[in-house]
């Protein structure tokens, strides 16, 4: 018979009596709908996990007022001694200690501008004058005028700026320059071949190794406001400043890096190569990298920097970047990795933070924002939901290794979901969450709307229900249990239940599956398909009855998606319990309530509507509508809306989304943007606040979500909000520093992958 490819070549009767047809057959033939058994896929061009350099970041106080945190210039000797000039003075830490020490006399403590560390001393630069500190001996040079605003190495000793002249120390001996530059001296450098140039407030000078000038350039440069100076591996000068860089060789400008090309912010305050020959620039919005590769990266945000405003960048023997902020410094390290042992990583930290009693998979709040010392469970709305993801993450964890504790924890997260359902009393009913009885702290504690309220929800959303007791206490009176359980919810138990079905489950555990998703079906089909709660009404997102989804017009935003989700929980009841009555139902809804029909429009689904967290409910249900169905017409149809659904998806770069479509459809897919986002994701799990609207090098736009802010570029995982799945990767601004998120978002993947072999 015809596929459901062909639909638009027949009108909606012609379909709905070939489905007819072809649905009846099926209930009829000898097919065994329990067969199937999921193929894992051979793949030819899987990655192969081989060890890359994980960055992460060490942030430092230098003391506790603003003018000791406002660093200006940062160095770090060859035995990893860092030094900082501040507005309260210079101060030093030694190697793999955590305090900071003030190096200079009490008398001589105040502003500093510059420090640096050569061969065999550090010398400063102070509000005082120039101080060069040798052998553990402190002593100020005599002869340069104070203030020093900026210091550079050269052979055999330093030049030294300030407003009130240049000069050149060696040999013990101080030699004034009368250069004939602006006295707004910001930075300086020196070629192989001895030219000095010298960065300006009116742009930027160089002066001959015969001491002659040889350029003085302003109009060529992206602004006369010249901030600082580096030289790459090829021996072009770097030029940071206000409106950008430009990169120069001898006196032409090659290119200028503006927002256009990558910079976040046009205010460029300093500029330096690394080991590896990356430049790195500081600016009002973080460090931006240009590698060698021509590749760039970006780091910004409290995950990477005390504070975003970029003041200095300097490097140790060992490759770590230390960045000075107004509020700080950041220690950017990196370590050898492989995505096996960051998932050992992420599963010592689900295990010590993110597991609580009964067996729940959740996050955990901060009592003190960023602070991981603070940390205390808490709970969440979707607690059952994202348990079902560590249900699945489990699931595929003992798949593919046959681990005993992972079939152990797998029936412990199962468990708890059992047990959502019968703290309720009810035989269908489960909570969102459950809690011990003495917790104090509670999300959306029980309440009561006022008659004026009520009326302004109502005016807002028509469908809003007025839920004023969300918790309840269990008939053992051990817990706290929290109703109003929504339709997310469902999709997030169904997703755990099929994959802990299909890849774990003995005999006896399949039984208690079925009977489990039984009892929450049948209450389902008994209600006319509401999740009533405990108060005999539906919840207020429990809605999936054709009364609501095809002839209520409030319920239209959500038909495509609901009768796509009821379809998949009377699937899933047929796949585990082998009961004709939920095969039945399933079809009275295709044909009769044209529910293949509402999916259909999911295409033509009007922008206003979509909210990015129902990719992620769809994509729980494919693997279920798709390998559990075994009508030809029906299987072809789920399958073209899938592709059709992955087509939209394929930018978001989500591996989840990847790894569960090559699963569903048998094909390998976005190995590399997969692997990609393993590789990148931070090992800090912490929310920090991301806030892109503060960069000059994207756009604010309105899609694919209408009413959200987002960028028009997908940023990488390392400067996205912690991800949950339930987020929009392009939002504009996102996070919640008083939160740790648990790290199943990234274990979830990365087992489904290796299961899949896409991973090796």
């Amino acid at each position: 018979m015809p596929t459901i490819y062909l639909m638009k070549k027949y009108t909606f009767s012609v379909i709905c009596a070939l489905l007819l047809c072809s649905t009846f057959f099926s209930l009829f033939s000898p097919i065994n709908c329990f067969a199937f058994k999921p193929q894992i896929i051979l793949q030819k061009e899987a990655y192969t996990d081989t060890t890359f350099w994980q960055e992460y970041q060490e942030s430092y106080q230098i003391g506790k007022s603003e003018e000791e945190n406002a660093v200006r210039s940062i160095s770090v000797e060859t035995n990893g001694t860092v030094w900082v000039a501040t507005k309260a003075g210079i101060y030093r830490k030694e190697k793999n200690e955590q305090n900071w020490i003030a190096a200079l006399p009490e008398e001589d403590k105040g502003p500093a501008y510059s420090v640096i560390s050569t061969d065999d001393a550090v010398w400063c630069g102070t509000w005082k004058g120039l101080y060069r500190i040798k052998g553990g001996k402190t002593e100020k040079v005599a002869g340069p005028k104070p203030p020093i605003a900026v210091i550079t190495p050269a052979p055999g000793g330093v030049y030294a700026f300030g407003p009130n002249g240049a000069g050149y120390f060696k040999n013990d001996t101080w030699v004034a320059k009368d250069y004939q530059v602006a006295r707004s001296v910001r930075d300086a450098i020196i070629e192989p071949n001895g030219a000095l140039w010298i960065a300006t407030d009116v742009g930027l000078y160089r002066v001959g190794a015969n001491e002659t000038f040889t350029a003085h350039l302003t109009n060529e440069l992206v602004s006369a406001y010249v901030k600082g100076l580096t030289i790459d591996q090829k021996g072009q000068l770097w030029v940071a400043g206000m409106g950008g860089v430009s990169v120069v060789t001898d006196t032409s400008v090659l290119r200028q890096l503006t927002p256009t090309e990558g910079v976040p912010s046009i205010n460029t305050s300093c500029v330096r190569t690394s080991p590896d020959g990356s430049v790195w620039v500081g600016t009002d919005v973080g460090v931006v990298r240009f590698r060698p590769d021509g590749s760039r990266s970006l780091l910004f945000s409290q995950r990477w920097l005390p504070d975003d405003k970029v003041r200095a960048i300097a490097f140790d023997s060992e490759g770590t970047a230390w960045i000075a902020t107004d509020k700080g410094v950041s220690a950017i390290r990196r370590r050898k990795m492989s995505l096996a042992i960051k998932q050992e990583y992420f599963y010592d930290i689900l295990m010590k933070r993110h597991i609580r009693a009964p067996w729940i998979a959740g996050q955990v709040r901060l009592t003190t924002p960023g602070d991981l010392s603070t940390w205390v469970p808490e709970d969440d709305d979707n607690d059952g939901e994202f348990t079902g993801n560590y249900l699945v993450m489990e699931s595929f964890r003992y798949a593919t290794i046959q681990s005993p504790d992972a079939k152990e924890k797998a029936r412990k997260a199962f468990h708890f979901l059992r047990k959502l359902k019968e703290v309720t009393g009810g035989a269908g009913l489960f909570a969102r969450t459950i809690v011990p009885i003495d917790w104090k702290d509670l999300h959306d504690a029980n309440r009561t709307y006022s008659p004026q309220e009520l009326a302004d929800e109502l005016v807002k959303e028509p469908r809003f229900k007025p839920v004023e007791v969300r918790w309840h206490t269990s008939a053992d009176g051990q817990w706290l249990w929290k109703g109003d359980t929504s339709s997310d919810e469902l999709c997030g138990h169904f997703f755990g239940y099929y994959f802990y079905h299909e890849l774990v489950a003995d005999e006896e555990e399949k039984k208690e599956i079925s009977q489990h998703v039984s009892q929450i079906v049948d209450q389902l089909i008994d209600t006319g398909y509401y999740f009533k709660d405990v108060d005999g009404t539906p919840t207020r997102w429990g809605v999936w009855s054709p009364d609501r989804l095809n002839r209520d017009p409030e319920w239209q935003p959500d038909r495509s998606l609901n009768s796509m989700e009821l379809l998949a929980f009377l699937k899933l009841a047929y796949r585990v319990s082998g009961n004709e009555k939920y095969q039945r139902e399933y079809l009275k809804l295709i044909v009769k309530e044209g529910y293949l029909t509402n999916m259909a429009n999911s295409a033509r689904q009007n922008p206003a509507w979509f909210v990015y967290f129902d990719v992620t409910l769809a994509a729980y249900l494919y693997p279920i509508l798709i390998q559990c169905e075994k009508d030809p017409a029906l299987v072809a149809f789920y399958e073209n809306h899938m592709d059709q659904w992955f087509a939209k998806r394929r930018g978001d770069e989500n591996p989840l989304l990847n790894f569960l479509y090559s699963y569903t459809r048998g094909k390998q897919v976005e190995i590399e943007p997969s692997v990609n986002f393993l590789r990148d994701t931070p090992l800090d799990l912490i929310d920090w606040t991301i806030d892109h609207r503060k960069r000059e090098d994207i756009k604010l736009v309105r899609k694919p979500v209408m009413d959200e802010e987002q960028v028009h570029q997908l940023p990488p995982a390392s400067i996205r909000a912690v991800v949950r799945w339930d987020k929009n990767p392009f939002a504009a601004v996102n996070g919640s520093p008083d939160k740790e998120r648990e790290p199943v978002f990234w274990l979830l993947p990365y087992w489904m992958g290796r299961y899949l072999k896409m991973i090796n």
